[in-house]
């Protein structure tokens, strides 16, 4: 059985759901439902990070206690992620009992295997970051994500001896080139690895300055370090369905995250997996940052969009469309109101909305909604469904490659031939002659075979727009994608399809205002 395994950070509840992590969600949901269409069993981990100094901080601020404050916070990103209709599995809280006995346990293997010791530490100290910082990592004395000096700190605390783990790490990536993707993130770790500036790892914190933590068992005076307690979510969220899940789905993990979290994900993880005798992920899968003006969104900015007011706005698979299109893997993409409004009405409103309403207007006006048999075909009508038989081969293609742009324009590219020929082919003209009544039922029926391809293949980029035309068209979906376009054989002759709705309204900005902090 060929299966799946993909997450998603868990998410600081320091602040609300935004854009940064919605898009993360939708690629984890998007390759979570493509791999299912090609009948991969595929299991999908998410949750809520709620331990250390920055939730203390936070919780503290607002007159919480941090548990109390972590029960208010994270059912908000289960209920975001549930109303944006993505497909969790497990949902994972760090303050889940089941995930501190496990954190517990790997923390006391790696002990009990000596690679835990205790020593004296001082560095500087990034509480955004939840680490200490080297002096090459800051930029004019700042942390470079939260635009502050880190603080000086010296104490006691245990180290993980991870430099006993980093050759080993950097073979591995050696060995896999695709272990990190897109490339040029890969060799970002491999030059890291290879400068020597990397350190033993400190994963505790002393109860004196921070008690927010789970407690290290062989050390009630200390709790863990957050990362170190995050990263083992990713298998806990698994084990929490029992031993024979974790077996089945952790050799196919692929982690999807943003770039600023690189580091403890590239370095910490693989070596903590390595000391715990785990098999190492299969994939690192890193994407860039969604800007608007000159900056990275953030909730500290305060530039960050809510992915439900945008949905209350806008419709969710609007929201999934433009990201999945404006953005390509890897790279840092602009959100501004102007650009998602020329892409939603370019694309969706004018592009497949307007196909889907004047084939179904027309199958209604002329044939009471029944569908007719096909004729015999023209060059334009061959040209038609060969540019739809290129879009089944490659809008999966470029999916695999984590290519969602590319795959997107692959299958618009075919819609765009779908509205031509509508155009060239005139079946609006031709019903006014009786006699040319059979050359329209057999447009039209090719026409609703493009619809047909076009909601399979938008099935795990806008699943609820898939489901909506396949309800028009008054067919189930298939199970699985299909190899071949199947031209002539979704629509039994007599076979009625439903009249038209408005798939995606027009947005006209001057009375829309888009959401924002």
């Amino acid at each position: 059985m060929e299966r799946f395994y993909v997450t998603t950070p868990i998410y600081y509840i320091n602040a609300e759901p935004h854009l940064g992590h919605t898009y993360t969600m939708v690629v984890a949901d998007t390759l979570a439902r493509f791999y299912r269409a090609k009948g991969v069993e595929t299991f999908v981990v998410t949750g809520t990070d709620e331990h250390g100094d920055k939730i203390a901080a936070i919780a503290a601020a607002h007159g919480e206690n941090p548990k109390l404050y972590a029960d208010r916070m994270s059912p908000l990103f289960q209920q975001a992620w549930q109303e944006c209709g993505f497909l969790v599995d497990q949902f994972v809280r760090t303050t889940d009992p089941r995930h501190e006995q496990l954190v517990q346990e790997f923390l006391q293997r790696v002990y009990d295997n000596g690679d835990i010791y205790f020593s004296r530490y001082a560095g500087l100290y990034c509480t955004g970051c939840e680490r200490f910082l080297t002096e090459k990592e800051l930029v004019g004395g700042n942390c470079p994500d939260h635009k502050r000096p880190p603080e000086p700190i010296e104490e006691e605390n245990y180290f993980f001896r991870m430099t006993r783990y980093l050759p080993a790490v950097q073979q591995y990536f050696e060995a896999h080139p695709d272990a990190i993707y897109p490339e040029h993130y890969r060799n970002e770790v491999l030059a890291m690895l290879a400068s020597g500036g990397i350190g033993d790892l400190c994963i505790s914190r002393p109860k004196t300055r921070l008690d927010w933590g789970i407690e290290l068992p062989f050390d009630r005076r200390y709790v863990c370090y957050v990362w170190f307690d995050a990263l083992i979510s990713y298998v806990s969220g698994l084990k929490m369905r029992g031993d024979d899940t974790f077996h089945a789905f952790w050799p196919t993990a692929h982690h999807v995250m943003a770039k600023d979290i690189l580091k403890p994900h590239a370095i910490f993880w693989p070596s903590m997996l390595l000391a715990l005798r785990l098999p190492l992920f299969r994939r690192l899968l890193i994407h860039g940052y969604w800007v608007r003006g000159e900056a990275k969104m953030s909730k500290s900015l305060g530039n960050v969009i809510r992915p439900l007011d945008m949905k209350q706005q806008f419709g969710i698979d609007t929201l999934r469309y433009f990201l999945l299109r404006e953005m390509a893997f890897g790279q840092d993409a602009s959100f501004n109101e102007d650009a998602f409004a020329a892409r939603a009405n370019a694309d969706l409103a004018n592009g497949l909305g307007n196909l889907a309403s004047r084939v179904l207007s027309m199958q209604q006006r002329y044939f009471d909604g029944q569908v007719q048999p096909l004729d015999p075909p023209t060059a334009a009508d061959d040209d038609l469904q060969g540019a739809f038989a290129q879009a089944l081969v490659e809008v999966p293609e470029w999916t695999e490659q984590l290519a969602f742009h590319r795959a997107l324009e692959a299958l618009w590219r075919a819609l765009d031939h779908a509205n031509k020929y509508v155009v060239d082919t005139a079946p609006f003209t031709l019903a006014r002659e009786r006699q040319q009544l059979p050359r329209v039922g057999g447009i039209l029926h090719r026409l609703l075979e493009c619809l047909y391809t076009t909601a399979t293949l938008l099935a795990w980029f806008l699943p609820e727009t898939s489901q909506k035309i396949f309800s028009l068209l008054g067919v189930t979906a298939p199970v699985r994608l299909p190899t071949s376009l199947g031209w002539g054989e979704h629509f039994p002759i007599g076979h009625r399809v439903q009249p038209p709705i408005t798939l995606f309204p027009r947005i006209d900005l001057q009375k829309e205002a888009t959401p924002r902090a």
